[in-house]
């Protein structure tokens, strides 16, 4: 795979970090010949290459933009382990990846830090607080308050029923974002499908993988692979683009038959929605909305048309496209705004103004992470704005239609 780079530069564009600082190391073609260079037997895995290889976001906006087919996004996720065991970071870096891998993944945890992170943003509170914490406090999504909602664990189809789905619940989606799953959960039963969401698996392993720990990623693909393969459902349907990114790869990250038949029924919720014949009548919703493009559905999955067509379908719903640097990361990239704060605030603000510009009075983004960054740069810039799941958009169509 290294060597399918031929140096052309025509992921130079397409990368958010060289658009930043227009260094050839943090560049696609410069992090290939670095991962190259600390993979060669008896090479050391210096701080500078390390520092390179940390700076990308993993957006994987270049994998479309090369001619030449090269896969670095499956580069940058096998180099990534790579540096986590062969390169000693210092002792506040270790402790502040063990912090998250010890909480963004488990539901039950998050539960229990969720109130406590809106009182992490008082300002008395974050006066007392060590910097990375209050980072942490500040990009971590805003909660409703109250309880979270109870979700079925199996909701019967409207109708005829035409298909049965899994509905993976997640982690980080599950506790800020209860609202998309339920939005979800609704639209799918609405258009004639069987939801079977389970307790299990929490998180699927996508925000470890995507973080080089892969030894942690491997047991939740597994544990993810055999809760929904023993369900016997149709697809396995997933709303967080960088989850179904990851599981869409378990095939190749497990290597056994079993885990490609399940990446192959993997699909994101707007893929399924709009592979049928709506069959729910859609009511009005009058908006101007903007449609952000994850990076991990649009670049990764190469889903972009599906999300637009089902928000088209909403009458009376506008449908407005970012015209600056639409393809440009908003710097959430799973746990990339809390370990590289000061770029992901930059391409966060950056993100933000070219939003804004479009006019919209929403924004719609198939994200967690996405949903979280917008909403906080929005507000840094005084102009905030509903963020919703296009999903969510579409459920209240589809109430207003009845």
């Amino acid at each position: 795979m290294l060597d399918d780079c031929v140096h052309c530069g025509f992921c130079l564009d397409a990368c958010p970090t060289y658009a930043l600082w227009g260094m050839e190391a943090d560049s696609p073609r410069g992090r290939i010949v670095l991962i190259g260079d600390g993979l060669a037997p008896d090479a050391e895995m210096s701080d500078e290459l390390v520092t390179h290889l940390d700076r990308c976001l993993g957006c994987m906006a270049c994998v479309p933009a090369c001619p030449s087919g090269v896969k670095y996004d499956r580069l940058i996720e096998r180099a990534r382990p790579q540096v986590e065991r062969h390169h000693r970071r210092p002792v506040a870096e270790r402790a502040l990846r063990r912090l998250l891998y010890e909480t963004l993944p488990h539901p039950a945890r998050l539960r229990v830090l969720r109130p406590l992170i809106g009182l992490g943003r008082r300002p008395r509170v974050q006066a007392m607080m060590p910097t990375q914490l209050r980072t942490l406090s500040e990009v971590a999504p805003r909660a409703s308050g109250g309880a979270l909602p109870a979700l079925a664990e199996r909701t019967p189809a409207v109708g005829e029923q035409r298909g049965r789905v899994g509905l993976l619940l997640g982690c980080v989606q599950r506790v800020f974002y209860p609202d998309v799953h339920r939005a979800t959960i609704d639209v799918l039963a609405a258009e004639g499908f069987e939801v079977i969401a389970p307790r299990q698996p929490g998180c699927c392993g996508a925000l470890e993988l995507h973080g080089g720990a892969e030894d942690a990623a491997i047991v939740r693909a597994r544990h993810t692979v055999d809760v929904f393969a023993a369900l016997g459902v149709d697809h396995v349907v997933v709303n967080a683009a960088g989850c179904g990114s990851a599981m869409k790869a378990f095939g190749e990250l497990l290597g056994d038959e079993r885990a490609q038949q399940f990446s192959a029924r993997v699909c994101d919720v707007s893929e399924l929605l709009a592979s049928v014949a709506p069959r729910a009548p859609r009511g009005p919703v009058p908006l101007r909305v903007a449609y952000h493009d994850a990076c991990h559905l649009a670049h990764a999955q190469g889903v972009r048309a599906q999300p637009r067509e089902l928000l088209r379908s909403i009458p009376e719903l506008q449908l407005l496209e970012v015209a600056t640097e639409p393809g440009m990361c908003c710097g959430s990239a799973g746990i990339y705004n809390l370990v590289q704060p000061q770029a992901a605030a930059e391409l966060g603000e950056r993100k933000a103004r070219n939003v804004l510009a479009t006019g919209a009075d929403e924004i719609a983004a198939g994200n967690p992470g996405c949903a979280a960054q917008l909403d906080l740069h929005l507000r840094r810039l005084g102009r905030s704005l509903p963020v919703r799941h296009p999903v969510e958009l579409l459920a209240d169509s589809i109430a207003r239609g009845v």
